[in-house]
């Protein structure tokens, strides 16, 4: 049985603030991007006490020293993805399954890893009863998920030291890869595009603040 979520018209009013915001004062310019977080409730994936907290353009704890990424960072990696109907888009990190939920509603077909099994458990029950149904499998994202590849697309949610060869590999030709690379303060943004079988396009964008990746390819 799904649960039964509060939506009233102040939460409805909260989500479209967000999208103005973030489509104002942040240059999202995506509006299939827009139109995906307007369309997903962010107050489910917190407890009521901090519904109040949902709508705000920040990071948020989700427990296991994960956050739910701030509003901005979500649309900012999934603008840069240009997801198509149908695309075969991997997750590295499912965390709280928000992004997840951003993906899906774009209509991609979404492979999403979690380390944490805490996590995965909660993200796999929550989002199913929520009417969510990606493909979940827990283990370590940071060497991909090469039974399912390759993929149109890969996005990772955490930063890692470098940009792992093994998930380069996964990527079809043509194919597009966003993950934060840098250290354990910050990374830069980075945007990989797969030319060919053995040669990438790589593109270093703006500065953010992730957890770290974890992993045998990673930290």
């Amino acid at each position: 049985m799904a649960y039964k979520f509060v939506d009233n018209y102040r939460e409805k009013g909260a989500r479209k603030k967000l999208v103005r915001l973030l489509k104002d004062e942040r240059q999202i310019e995506d509006t299939n991007v827009l139109d995906a977080i307007g369309r997903v409730p962010r107050h489910y994936f917190f407890d009521e006490t901090f519904w109040n907290q949902a709508y705000r353009d920040i990071a948020f704890p989700i427990g296991e020293g994960q956050t739910i990424s701030q509003p901005y960072t979500v649309a900012y990696q999934t603008q840069l993805l240009h997801i198509r109907k149908n695309d075969k888009v991997l997750e590295i990190g499912t965390g709280s399954g928000y992004q997840t939920c951003i993906l899906l509603e774009l209509g991609a077909e979404v492979y999403t890893i979690e380390r944490q099994e805490k996590l995965f458990h909660r993200s796999k029950l929550f989002l199913n009863k929520m009417g969510y149904f990606p493909n979940f499998f827990l283990g370590d994202g940071s060497k991909g998920l090469s039974e399912h590849a390759p993929y149109d697309k890969i996005l990772v949610t955490a930063g890692a030291p470098f940009v792992p060869e093994i998930m380069l590999k996964q990527l079809k030709v043509g194919g597009t890869m966003v993950i934060p690379v840098g250290d354990e303060k910050s990374q830069k943004m980075i945007t990989v595009i797969r030319l060919n079988e053995n040669d990438y396009e790589r593109i270093e964008l703006d500065t953010f603040r992730f957890v770290p990746l974890v992993g045998d390819q990673a930290w």
